[in-house]
């Protein structure tokens, strides 16, 4: 029992990574508990463990005294000589305990103390292991599903994978293998709880650094990425070395490194592009596939008026916008796109006029400038018949348009009229003077 009591600790510390002092303490607390509900709370004991032997040994100690009223807090002066005869009155003497018999529901709260303490231990190692895991790549199984989170079992612990970090285009079953990034480890009063993401723009990253050995050197180096997990991303890359293509390194030979990755990503689109620290090249580089014809720039304001072909602007901003948004994410600016011939618009003073109007934004503007009606005058004149069928706009739209553009004019009218009878009703500073001088 000796052997077999030393030969438990040691594979429990082994296999749950405690510290044998630990698992020892919580084992000296269970018995001394086990021991004060067999025989009484008030005993005072002393439990100590001999590691060379793997022995538990209690020690009940009682004061030396003349006649013990007592028994188990005082002992007479002459029991206490037959177990130690320089015992003197007023000592603490030690006696040790048989705790062989200490019944089934004394060994059963030991056992919970121990158990609980060795997960208390246990929970103290998985948070202090990986805590400093934060930002690295994991590996697990797929172990169950829990009110939209997935559990992930780790081996030692398991990690949850929230909803809101999920790439919910993605399916998963139990027991398949997955890699998520740790983001977070909690400790709380029940254990320690890993939360994993997998639609994390640092998830991307974290998987070219592994995939591409040029990065982990540090010859390559990601500048920025942008992620709308499960579709499409968008990553730039930069080289310290002059005969290293950071753009190629990150693809590697027929694009094995980056099909990895998307493989990973259960098919999600990657743009590799290459980063400039001028915003103009940059943003040239961040909206590819599209050709830019021009880009205006403004530091302060950290956006750009990029000007692309009129042909080239569904490739510029993407379905929905994804490819003009996800490089205004990578450029941390503001990037709005326009096509040649809206551009040019913009510089003409009758296409600013049809702007002024509450109802027309920059794409009706382009549809009337574009037909006869690219004057207010025109508009004034016209009827919602033509404006629709010309301009090809809604008839309630062409209608307050109208009404809009009429208002406009009366207003500059009003204004014009309201000029003139200023002019001729202000009297000349030099006239002024000398009626004074003449009332004088």
């Amino acid at each position: 029992m000796i052997t077999e009591l030393k030969r438990t600790i040691d594979q429990v510390c082994r296999e749950k990574g405690i510290e044998k002092e630990v698992l020892i303490t919580a084992l000296e607390e269970a018995i001394k508990s086990a021991v004060k509900k067999r025989y009484g709370s008030h005993l005072e004991l002393e439990v100590a463990y001999d590691d060379t032997v793997g022995e538990l040994e209690v020690f009940q100690y009682r004061t030396v005294v003349d006649e013990a009223d007592d028994p188990d807090l005082e002992i007479d002066i002459k029991e206490a000589r037959t177990l130690d005869p320089e015992s003197e009155l007023g000592d603490s003497l030690g006696v040790k305990m048989d705790i062989s018999n200490l019944g089934r529901i004394a060994a059963q709260s030991a056992r919970q103390v121990i158990m609980q303490k060795m997960k208390s231990a246990e929970q103290d190692v998985i948070y202090e292991e990986f805590k400093d895991m934060v930002g690295q790549v994991i590996n697990g199984i797929v172990q169950r599903f829990e009110r939209g989170s997935i559990v992930v079992h780790l081996g030692k612990t398991e990690a949850v994978l929230p909803s809101s970090e999920q790439v919910h285009s993605e399916s998963w079953r139990r027991g398949d293998r997955m890699r998520a990034l740790i983001i977070d480890v909690k400790k709380t009063a029940r254990d320690a709880q890993v939360i994993i993401s997998r639609n994390r723009a640092e998830f991307l990253i974290r998987l070219f650094e592994l995939e591409v050995p040029e990065i982990s050197e540090g010859i390559v180096k990601i500048m920025g990425a942008a992620r709308e997990a499960g579709s499409r991303s968008k990553i730039a890359v930069t080289s310290s070395e002059s005969d290293v293509d950071p753009v190629g390194a990150c693809v590697g030979m027929r694009g094995s490194r980056v099909q990895t990755i998307v493989q990973e990503l259960r098919g999600e689109k990657i743009d590799i592009v290459p980063w400039n620290p001028d915003p103009v090249k940059y943003v040239f580089n961040a909206l590819a596939p599209a050709e830019c014809s021009k880009v205006i720039v403004d530091e302060s304001e950290e956006s750009l008026e990029v000007v692309v072909p009129d042909e080239q602007l569904s490739l510029a901003i993407g379905r929905q916008g994804q490819n003009v948004r996800l490089a205004a994410k990578l450029m941390g600016w503001k990037i709005d796109v326009k096509t040649e011939t809206r551009y040019s618009n913009l510089q003409n003073e009758e296409y600013q006029r049809l702007l002024e109007l509450p109802s027309v934004k920059e794409n009706i503007a382009d549809k009337l400038f574009g037909s006869e009606f690219n004057a207010i005058e025109k508009i004034v004149t016209a009827s919602p018949d033509d404006i629709v069928k010309n301009a090809r706009i809604p008839t309630t739209l062409a209608e307050k348009i109208i009404e809009e553009a009429n208002l406009l004019c009366n207003n500059e009218s009003f204004k014009d009229e309201k000029n003139e009878e200023d002019k001729d009703t202000s009297v000349p500073e030099a006239d002024t003077e000398v009626e004074t001088e003449a009332d004088s």
